[in-house]
């Protein structure tokens, strides 16, 4: 299933908010408003998701400050989350909304339910209109590097404030160059 485009399903979900510390309600219209960044991963108490839990974490303020919000995802229960962030060195500096998907609906209604019933690994980036700008799915083994969401939110903005502008590849900020597609540029780049 093509998610790009797409907008978000309605869900509402339980969820960890270490934060608050406290357990809260999660839905779909709670994300709009904003860019949302959304980190499925397999399973709580494992080995590489929380390298890329803590990694996000590193990058939560940069984020906030791009006016993104961040939200991790597994069939965890939120109670599960919990416990992991009392217990876990990495997943205790966790400051984001830790939803728990343990009916799996969520996570089935975006097609990123594994064979064993674990959420695949991948990164949503999501606009204030709920629509699906960015998708990012690494098999089980293959970990994600968090800082380069900033990119995707960046751009993800710029376009949506630049119709018919493009950003190529490294593009970073505003101060680097974009293109605006076109016959012009066909067979030129």
């Amino acid at each position: 299933m093509a998610l790009i485009g797409k907008t978000l399903p309605e869900f509402k979900l339980d969820a960890y908010n270490p934060a608050k510390e406290e357990f809260v309600t999660v839905t779909n219209e709670d994300l709009k408003g904003s860019y949302t960044v959304l980190i499925f991963y397999p399973a709580d108490f494992t080995f590489v998701c929380p390298t890329e839990l803590e990694d996000m974490q590193e990058s939560y303020d940069e984020l906030k400050a791009l006016g993104a919000e961040v939200y991790s995802v597994s069939v965890d229960t939120h109670f599960v989350h919990k416990a992991w962030h009392d217990n876990s060195e990495a997943i205790s500096k966790i400051k984001y909304t830790m939803i728990g998907d343990s009916n799996k609906e969520l996570t089935r209604e975006l097609d990123l339910l594994d064979e064993s019933g674990k959420a695949h690994r991948a990164t949503l980036v999501i606009d204030p209109e709920n629509v699906i700008q960015t998708i990012e799915i690494n098999a089980d083994g293959i970990g994600r590097k968090a800082n380069v969401n900033i990119n995707k939110v960046k751009a993800a903005k710029y376009v949506a404030s630049h119709p018919g502008e493009a950003c190529p590849a490294k593009w970073e900020s505003e101060a680097d160059a974009t293109l605006t597609p076109g016959l012009d540029l066909v067979g030129k780049i």
